[in-house]
């Protein structure tokens, strides 16, 4: 997998105490590298990072991404070969409650890393994740390319848009002649087992259907791009990978620098009605309509487009919508029957993802 890129190789990830932070932390054991994670101690009870044993499995090291004191200091330290960095305040509605929090951790906390990276003076590939809600969205019936605007109405939206810029300014002002790459990666709407976080759909709908009661749709008309976890994940991966070595993908190597997005087929754009009634198909229950006129405002419609991804990566989703809302639920169910297999069900849903991509000839899972 990702042509043996991360194998005994030194990552330095941030946010590996979350629920994609988590599962990228397994995916890359899984690939033979040395992980180090810096992140805060996990934020929801149960944990995927818990559940997965990783603080035993990882160098794992708690530090505030906000504090550049400890963040210079551990990339100093660990001297990486990668750098993934995921750590976030992540949560559109939250970021209305704690605006300061959000900008603090995800523009100041994406500066401190890509200075303490400017530090650095060996070979290192470094992939920023943000958000496909970085961009000044219009809800048109358009999918956003990587050149459009950014922007944001909220303050976690705007807070994306605000680090993409910083990680585009710091890589053109400071990065040319560096043996550090910097990429960014834009991805949401992510599902997938593990995921516990208030205030998102899927732990919502997972949490009712194990009460027995209806699952509470606050935005049913909404429509996103869904797509499994390991989909975003595979594209971090296969990007950080033709930093390090752009004789991987065909494209000259200056075009494998700046931003990407990953991000589903178009028929994976279904609105949170539909991708409710889909989860129902596989855990029975039932749902109630709780919307609310008077919420704080969050986009009816996003959708992005692939093509640079595509072309230059020669990457593409694997699982359709139903399979990846059948696999999300099937980790969720299992692992609420016996929670000592979320390890267990983790390690097969990577195995059939990889062996769904080598099955599919993707790129990174064939070279």
């Amino acid at each position: 997998m990702f042509a043996g890129q991360f194998q005994d190789k030194t990552v330095w990830l941030s946010g590996h105490t979350g629920f994609k932070g988590s599962w990228l932390a397994e995916w890359l054991l899984r690939l033979g590298a040395k992980v180090h994670g810096f992140a805060l101690p996990p934020t929801t009870t149960p944990a995927l990072f818990d559940q997965l044993g990783l603080a035993g499995r990882v160098e794992h090291e708690i530090g505030d991404i906000r504090d550049f004191e400890l963040v210079n200091k551990s990339i100093g330290r660990v001297q990486p070969d990668y750098v993934f960095h995921l750590a976030a305040q992540p949560l559109v509605r939250y970021s209305y409650e704690h605006p300061l929090e959000t900008y603090a951790t995800n523009i100041m906390g994406t500066a401190h890393v890509l200075e303490a990276l400017r530090q650095l003076e060996k070979p290192c590939a470094a992939v920023i994740v943000t958000t496909d809600k970085c961009y000044e969205n219009h809800e048109q019936d358009y999918a956003y390319v990587e050149e459009d605007s950014l922007g944001g109405h909220d303050p976690y939206s705007s807070s994306k848009g605000a680090a993409e810029i910083v990680t585009s300014a710091y890589r053109r002002s400071f990065f040319g002649p560096s043996p550090v790459k910097i990429a960014s990666a834009r991805a949401g709407n992510v599902i997938g087992g593990g995921d516990w976080a208030l205030d998102r759909i899927v732990p919502d709908c997972i949490r009712a259907l194990q009460q027995g009661a209806a699952i509470p749709v606050r935005n049913p008309v909404a429509t996103r791009p869904w797509q499994h976890v390991l989909e975003p994940l595979s594209g971090y991966l296969w990007l950080a990978a033709a930093l390090a070595q752009p004789g991987l993908v065909t494209a000259p190597p200056p075009i494998v620098a700046g931003a990407f997005n990953f991000g589903p087929a178009k028929e994976a754009n279904r609105s949170v009605g539909e991708l409710v009634q889909e989860i129902l198909k596989n855990w029975p229950g039932r749902w109630e309509d709780k919307s609310d006129p008077h919420a704080v405002h969050e986009a009816k419609l996003l959708m992005l487009a692939t093509a640079k991804a595509q072309n230059t990566l020669s990457w593409q989703p694997v699982w359709k919508f139903e399979a990846a809302i059948r696999e999300t639920v099937q980790w969720y169910h299992t692992v609420s029957q016996n929670p000592a297999v979320a390890s267990r069900m983790t390690a097969q849903q990577l195995s059939d993802y990889e062996q769904a991509a080598t099955a599919a000839r993707i790129a990174w899972a064939i070279r």
